[in-house]
């Protein structure tokens, strides 16, 4: 089971982020776990200075834009 978590404090563009890495991982038939990290300290544990952020895993792979859903995809293989 991968697990997706968004980094972000909730903006607009935090949400369309976990919007787009939930249809992404549906597309592909995974098995996920979303989950969504808004404690700035937490955040920042990532080694994140902009959000949002996605990290697959425990891995950051975007930060500070929102990826489409098939540049999501692409990370989530």
């Amino acid at each position: 089971m991968k697990k997706i978590q968004i980094l972000g404090t909730g903006c607009p563009k935090c949400k369309k982020l976990s919007e787009n890495a939930e249809i992404a991982a549906r597309e592909l038939g995974l098995e996920y776990e979303l989950v969504k990290v808004t404690n700035i300290n937490d955040i920042m544990n990532f080694g994140v200075m902009m959000t949002p952020a996605l990290a697959v895993d425990g891995e950051v792979k975007v930060s500070g834009k929102v990826p489409t859903v098939e540049e999501i995809k692409q990370m989530l293989k």
